[in-house]
């Protein structure tokens, strides 16, 4: 098939639902059930050759084949660590994420923030499959990547030492979910040593289709309560965090019980009357739970006194270890960071979420033609990618004096983390925003000339540095065409 054909016959496809959650793409082409049925009917278990139980899957550097850290290490099946393995035993919940021996906290607070949302955790962790009913050793899991979202095949021999799980396991020890979850992730992004390091959001994202954003507390809006309302509201899913300087404060826990380079999950934001006042309050979740905040509006603080008692009772009903509540002055004091993931319109059927329109477009810079590089280079930055938007309905927020239509811009990198054995690194990416000149009010075919940005400036912009594979920003513009121009810094 030419190229030309096969880009057709796949758009077409994807016309008819390919890529989405209900049709994901089969990774490596791996059909779980078509594997899973040859397994049952040949009487063994499966082992899966595109990931096999080797020192390759387990890293290249710190846990490459003759790393000390991967000595000793055995491959073991579930059957083979306890008696009675399950999957997921009454619902997957926060104790079943329990970090090993890797530097991927990352993903297991977005895994965490999954057990909050059964519907958003059901789109990533199939409920066809169990250790009990038609088990033959293999597993999958879907994850979003890149505008599609793929079905990931492993089997379930996991790296082990002295008899335990190596990497992530659950609090009891018989739950299976998470560790598989873990090595499905790791197989898709190329190894387990792969995942060491990276930002929430990057997880939230993989988990969901959605788009994130972040923000530095220490330089917050001034509605940053009423974005976090927003953001729930809509179904979105919060983390947030404290900044550690030294290696030495991670997992530090401070004097109030808050713990230094940890993911929280945001699960709450309220206005309550205290004494003739409005307290504007946040809820914070720890996923590990036990340790929770001990300064002001603590679980027992004596302000709840203070409010309503019907309020009081509706706030405070005993949730799970590990949630609390604090003064939203308190949490941009000790808080460093917020990262909201903001869920595709696809995501959540409930009626009570506000929803969201999303567009996808996939482009690339190419050097001598679509790689103009950034303002500095004013004769060759016209040449950039150029997408147009227009935004047509304004927020529906009476609160807000401002009218206006608010919108989200990201950027992907692809494949970064599977690139890093071969010494990549992150490209650093970024995007302006400029308004359409009245002159191409209505067209959709418009390419900004080079004399157009050598006489404007951009709206808006946001440069992407290194780090994450991810970055969003949000804007706000009057219900008017708006023309985004991708740049390559």
């Amino acid at each position: 098939m030419s190229g030309i054909a096969a880009k057709v016959a796949k758009e077409r496809e994807v016309a008819q639902g390919l890529g989405s959650n209900q049709r994901a793409i089969k990774y490596l082409n791996q059909d779980f059930q078509r594997l899973r049925d040859e397994c049952l009917e040949a009487g063994k278990l499966f082992q899966d050759p595109a990931f096999p139980a080797a020192a390759a899957a387990l890293g290249y550097k710190e846990l490459g084949p003759n790393s000390h850290k991967t000595k000793g290490i055995v491959w073991k099946r579930p059957t083979e660590l306890c008696s009675n393995p399950q999957f997921i035993v009454g619902g997957a919940t926060r104790t079943d994420i329990c970090q090993g021996a890797l530097g991927d906290c990352w993903l297991l607070a977005a895994i965490a923030s999954l057990t909050l949302n059964n519907e958003v955790l059901a789109r990533v962790v199939p409920s066809d499959q169990s250790f009990q009913d038609r088990y033959a050793g293999i597993f999958h899991f879907q994850f979003w990547q890149y505008g599609e979202w793929t079905d990931v095949v492993v089997d379930d021999r996991l790296p082990t030492k002295n008899g335990e799980l190596l990497f992530v396991h659950s609090a009891e020890g018989s739950e299976f979910w998470s560790a598989l979850l873990e090595k499905a992730y790791a197989k898709i992004n190329g190894s387990y040593e792969a995942l060491s390091g990276g930002s929430t959001t990057e997880g939230f994202e993989d988990f969901t289709g959605g788009i994130a954003e972040w923000y530095e507390l220490r330089k917050a809006p001034p509605n940053l309560f009423k974005i976090i309302q927003k953001a729930l509201q809509k179904g979105s899913l919060l983390g947030c965090s404290i900044d550690i300087t030294s290696a030495a404060e991670t997992e530090a826990v401070t004097t109030q019980k808050l713990v230094k380079g940890h993911a929280y999950s945001v699960t709450g934001a309220e206005e309550v009357n205290c004494q003739g006042r409005l307290e504007k309050l946040v809820r914070i979740r720890n996923p590990w739970g036990e340790v929770e905040w001990t300064g002001k509006w603590h679980d027992n603080c004596p302000s709840w006194n203070n409010v309503d008692p019907k309020v009081r009772d509706r706030l405070t009903r005993k949730h799970e270890d590990g949630e609390f509540w604090m003064s939203f002055p308190d949490f941009l004091k000790h808080y460093s960071r917020l990262e909201i993931c903001n869920l595709t319109p696809d995501t959540l059927s409930s009626d009570k979420y506000k929803k969201w329109s999303l567009n996808l477009k996939e482009g690339n810079w190419r050097k001598g033609s679509t790689a103009g590089g950034c303002r500095n280079y004013p004769d060759t930055f016209w040449m950039n990618p150029q997408y147009l938007i227009k935004l047509e309905q304004e927020d529906e927020d009476p609160d807000d004096p401002e009218k206006g239509c608010t919108f989200l811009v990201g950027l992907i990198q692809k494949h970064r983390r599977k690139q890093r054995k071969m010494g990549e690194d992150m490209h650093t990416i970024g995007f302006a925003i400029y308004e359409v000149p009245p002159e191409y009010s209505g067209q959709t075919n418009v390419h900004l000339s080079k004399n157009y940005f050598l006489t404007n400036r951009a709206t808006g912009t946001i440069k992407h540095i290194h780090q994450p594979t991810r970055s969003a920003k949000p804007f706000q513009a009057s219900p008017r065409e708006v023309h985004s121009c991708a740049i390559h810094f």
